[in-house]
């Protein structure tokens, strides 16, 4: 056994008011990992992530490394968790280590040049494109929705609008 992941969420800027307060009211998790090598490594963004949970609800950052052997860990049963990552080379990253993850929320992944806009805030790039193929074919589920009351739109739909999948 191990923990539960009760959301899955790629977001650029990972821990802010609107996961704070919506997704964490939705989902209620007794826990939120933020997964990402980078941040694991700057001990300043590491701290201010941890500070911005919301009362009552531990943050951890953890490497991706980490993520995976801390899945498998017994240890860790009871916590309910909300998972996030700032882009989907991480989440594919966690699958390829043999973390399951059938639904997976995609919110704001700014533009940056070189990239294409599929939609508002949704900026992907030839790598986060294979991610997202990756990641349909070993069985995610991707829905693009900034805050819960948006209507959830199928990140590999969009992705066949604007002509970068099949």
């Amino acid at each position: 056994m191990s923990f539960t992941i009760k959301f899955a969420r790629i977001d650029n800027r990972l821990l802010h008011g609107q996961v704070a307060t919506g997704w964490v009211n939705l989902v209620k998790p007794n826990r939120i990992f933020i997964v990402s090598d980078t941040v694991d490594k700057d001990q300043l963004r590491k701290t201010l992530l941890v500070e911005a949970a919301p009362s009552g609800i531990k943050a951890n950052v953890l490497s991706v490394a980490k993520m995976i052997k801390a899945y498998g860990d017994s240890r860790l049963d009871s916590l309910q968790v909300l998972l996030l990552t700032e882009g989907p080379e991480d989440m594919m990253r966690l699958v390829e280590g043999g973390i399951p993850l059938s639904k997976i929320n995609v919110g704001n992944m700014t533009f940056n040049e070189g990239e294409t806009v599929i939609a508002s805030n949704l900026s992907v790039n030839a790598d986060d494109i294979e991610a997202f193929k990756y990641l349909a074919a070993h069985g995610s589920e991707m829905q693009r929705q900034q805050v819960p009351g948006d209507s959830p739109e199928d990140v590999m739909g969009l992705l066949r609008k604007a002509k970068l999948a099949d």
